[in-house]
């Protein structure tokens, strides 16, 4: 057995774009919910929390995803096992994120730690076999070598990288190459091979080895990542470790992925091959397979009524969906957007939200609802000069202290109670009442009882946007220095 301590490290983030309308940059992939009601966030903490002998877990994600990430961790995290963050101030892809995640684990646990380094967004089925191919990784990783696992191939597969098989050693191989996403043809010749493997993009690495292999083959991702380390904000609290990173310094990582960065110029990777259920859940294509076919080749979740309809995906939780006639179809539905696509074409999908990025339209970053730190608010309808919302403010939370230049609201408790700031006034309302809040007044809504709180806003005035707003308190750290408010 291993003696050095194992820590998981979740790499959470991304924009899932081929999962568009479901997948958005305020609520990326990791956050999809399954069919059991589970974010694969949630199954990957589950999954590692699993492992024998882990007493805390480390996330590497955006400073943005924070409360959303503690969310999720909070509903599954029956045995209180510590959570560590490091919370990145702008993506830097794989490489600056493993940086500063080996940096935390040397400074509290030593050189000799084990990371083991997941994409918080993959799914994996066997969990024995998963569990079998991490002591054969941790036993490579104690003898020097940055270790990968592979994936025995099931399928010539031309959207996975794969890694070509070297020289036996120990449970695995010496990796000979990397091979970039092939044609038809070359994946083919591949899985006919025998010698090549899925790149799943996991990891088992030491910690000392990683950072010394960083030095040697990208020192400016290292020197980033130390810098925002050092300079960044840290607390601790009995459920872990937080650490913010300063965005100066991270914002000088190079942008590169670590396979790029250190597995392709290193000489001491290894691969361990594992067959363990392994899903990437890149496209609808590979959501769909996880969903019980019909009669008909159809996979449906939600209401749908069909007519003469074969080989479709059909995903609308909220909405009846009426089909008649169509074949080989993705249709995925929710509050405020429809995809429909030809189901060869499910990678493409990508392209969708490309578009609505650089048009500027927030159906590519925010849903109708929204989670914030204190809740979630619901956006019912809006116009040009009014918009109406539902929200919910969890027991004991509070929105910051904060005016609007542009906008007036009316406020409608409907359950619970309110403790409402409005301009000089601080005052209590109940279920069915109701206050107004004008243009240019300070206000702070919070939930002073043990139920949640759940109010209509109306909003009204000549813009309406969610930037238009001073924030002069806020318990969330949200609010700007005293250097920086306003006159």
């Amino acid at each position: 057995m291993n003696a050095a301590p194992l820590i998981p490290c979740i790499i959470s983030g991304g924009s899932g774009s081929r999962l568009w309308p479901v997948s958005r940059e305020s609520a990326p992939k990791p956050f999809m919910r399954l069919a059991d009601g589970q974010s694969l966030l949630q199954k990957t903490f589950l999954r590692v929390a699993g492992l024998s002998s882990i007493q805390r877990v480390l996330t590497v994600t955006n400073r943005d995803l924070l409360f959303r990430t503690l969310d999720d961790y909070r509903a599954v995290n029956s045995t209180g096992l510590a959570t560590d963050l490091l919370l990145e101030p702008v993506g830097r892809n794989t490489a600056a994120a493993i940086a500063v995640a080996a940096l935390h684990v040397q400074q509290h646990l030593g050189d000799e730690t084990q990371l083991l380094v997941l994409p918080a967004d993959h799914l994996i089925k066997d969990e024995a076999a998963f569990a079998q191919a991490v002591q054969h990784a941790r036993t490579l990783a104690a003898q020097g070598y940055l270790v990968t696992f592979g994936i025995t191939p099931e399928h010539p597969e031309t959207g996975f990288g794969y890694i070509e098989q070297g020289a036996a050693v120990g449970p695995g191989f010496k990796v000979a190459r990397f091979v970039e996403k092939p044609d038809l043809a070359t994946a083919q010749s591949y899985l006919a091979s025998g010698n090549y493997l899925w790149n799943a993009g996991m990891f088992c690495l030491q910690a000392g080895t990683v950072l010394s292999e960083l030095e040697r083959h990208a020192p400016l991702v290292l020197a980033a990542a130390r810098a925002a380390l050092a300079n960044g904000s840290s607390l601790e609290n009995q459920q872990g470790r937080q650490s913010e990173l300063a965005l100066e310094d991270f914002a000088q990582a190079p942008d590169i992925s670590i396979d790029y960065a250190l597995f392709e110029p290193s000489d001491k990777v290894a691969v361990v091959p594992c067959s363990i259920g392994w899903s990437d859940i890149g496209s609808w294509q590979a959501m769909r397979e996880l969903v019980p076919s019909d009669d008909d080749g159809n996979q449906i979740r939600g209401q749908s009524v069909l007519h003469n309809v074969s080989n479709c995906y059909i995903d609308s939780p909220q909405r009846l969906v009426g089909a008649v006639g169509v074949h080989d179809l993705i249709i995925v539905d929710t509050p405020d957007a429809l995809l429909i696509a030809d189901a060869a074409s499910s990678q493409d999908v990508k392209y969708i939200a490309q578009q609505l990025k650089s048009s500027g339209h927030d159906a590519y970053r925010l849903h109708r609802s929204v989670n914030r730190p204190w809740g979630i608010y619901t956006v019912l309808e809006e116009d040009r000069r009014f918009k109406i919302k539902r929200i919910l403010v969890r027991p004991q939370a509070s929105l910051s202290l904060q005016m609007h230049h542009h906008r007036s609201e009316h406020w409608i408790v409907v359950s619970g109670m309110a403790l409402v700031t409005n301009g000089d006034r601080e005052f209590l309302l109940n279920t069915n009442e109701s206050t107004y809040i004008p243009a240019g007044h300070s206000h702070r809504l919070s939930n002073p009882g043990v139920i949640d709180l759940v109010m209509i806003e109306v909003q009204s005035g000549e813009y309406l946007g969610e930037d238009d707003i001073v924030r002069f308190d806020d318990i969330y750290g949200r609010a700007p220095a005293a250097s920086e408010q306003p006159q």
